[in-house]
């Protein structure tokens, strides 16, 4: 994975010096939260998993302990993302000391405001990467060049943007297969605990004893269409067919575990085996690993949002993406798959970019907005 960067150098000026500001992004998988500490010339960035809402509130009473002496009248919290008004309640009863109602900014605004924000302000924020080329970083860009593009935003779902000009933004589509989709599924299958452990598992994975390729298919390239023998022809292909191989000795499990069994055995060797078989016939995972499991997934939503994302810039004639979201995290493979979709279906007219803060657009957004008119970009 690409270095997590918690802090960067950057001398933010608040709109408000009477106050300290924590702002927060809360999205049905992570609670995220930028600060700048009073002359610190400093962004700050955390995370805490959105089911530990009262681990993420603890959290910003520490920050307040911390860098604002405890008090609370002259801290003000600013909040986006659907859990700033699914724990309003919550957050307005804990922080009811604040000198100001804690304010909701809209989600959308604040992730193109946030992303603004790192492509005009913050040097090599902004990089490509692929497997064959490595990172290559972007140095900032003051111009109005950068428009239009799409944002990407890949969190528990996807939303795309097309933005043409600052505060000039609309959703022009998205997909309910997301981050979400991919811990929820890895969750049931292999039982994984974290979502960063899915990520270690899919990187040491190899997808090709999962899924069927088009080698499986034709024996090698497919060159008519332009395909070659690696290419995934169906996302976990090989486990139907595992399945189906099984399915063929169910008559005999069953009955030799009814005792109807015709077989000249009817050892306790023989139950044994058709109760060892039963298990594998409703346990299709036995002869696949989780690493293979978790990198197929990974490439078959990864693959997914990518082509999404390459039709929708084609639709709407834009050449730069941008990819953020928690869904990301610097994951090697993730990045290489989105950019590999996009040059691929684009036939190299269109470019993936990536950030190393691509899961705060939002609560940057949110911490500008208490910024004078916005001064910054």
């Amino acid at each position: 994975m690409s270095p997590s960067i918690k802090e960067i150098e950057y001398d933010f000026p608040s709109g408000d010096q009477e106050h300290f500001t924590i702002a927060v992004d809360i999205g049905g998988s992570l609670a995220k939260v930028v600060y700048s500490p009073r002359g610190s010339g400093k962004l700050r960035f955390k995370t805490v998993e959105t089911e530990k809402i009262d681990k993420f509130v603890q959290l910003l009473h520490r920050i307040i302990a911390k860098h604002n002496g405890g008090s609370y009248t002259d801290t003000r919290i600013v909040a986006t993302g659907g859990g700033a008004f699914k724990f309003q309640q919550l957050l307005d009863s804990e922080f009811s000391q604040l000198g100001q109602p804690i304010v909701q900014f809209d989600e959308m605004a604040c992730l193109i405001k946030g992303l603004d924000f790192f492509i005009h302000e913050i040097d090599n924020e902004i990089f490509t990467y692929n497997d064959s080329e490595g990172f290559d970083t972007v140095p900032k860009n003051n111009d109005s060049s950068v428009y239009p593009y799409m944002l990407v935003n890949i969190g528990s779902g996807v939303s795309i943007l097309k933005v043409s000009q600052p505060n000039d933004f609309v959703r022009v589509g998205g997909s309910s297969l997301g981050g979400g989709t991919l811990w929820g599924l890895l969750s049931l299958i292999t039982g994984a605990k974290t979502y960063d452990q899915m990520l270690e598992w899919a990187q040491a994975g190899d997808n090709t004893n999962v899924d069927m390729l088009v080698g499986d298919i034709y024996g090698t390239d497919y060159n008519k269409i332009g395909l070659k023998s690696s290419s995934i022809a169906s996302s976990f292909g090989k486990v139907f067919q595992d399945r189906r191989k099984i399915d063929k000795k169910k008559p005999y499990v069953e009955e030799a575990l009814n005792g109807t069994s015709t077989s000249e055995s009817d050892s306790e060797d023989s139950l044994d085996q058709a109760q060892e078989m039963r298990r594998k016939s409703t346990d299709v995972t036995h002869d696949f690993n989780n690493e293979d499991i978790c990198k197929s997934l990974l490439y078959a939503v990864s693959n997914n949002i990518g082509q999404i994302a390459y039709l929708q810039a084609n639709i709407h004639n834009v050449q730069n993406i941008y990819f953020g979201g928690s869904y990301i995290r610097g994951h090697l493979t993730t990045m290489n798959t989105l950019s590999y979709a996009i040059n691929f279906w684009s036939q190299g007219s269109k470019k993936a970019f990536f950030l190393k803060h691509e899961g705060y657009l939002g609560a940057m957004g949110a911490l500008l907005h208490t910024t004078s008119e916005n001064q910054l970009i």
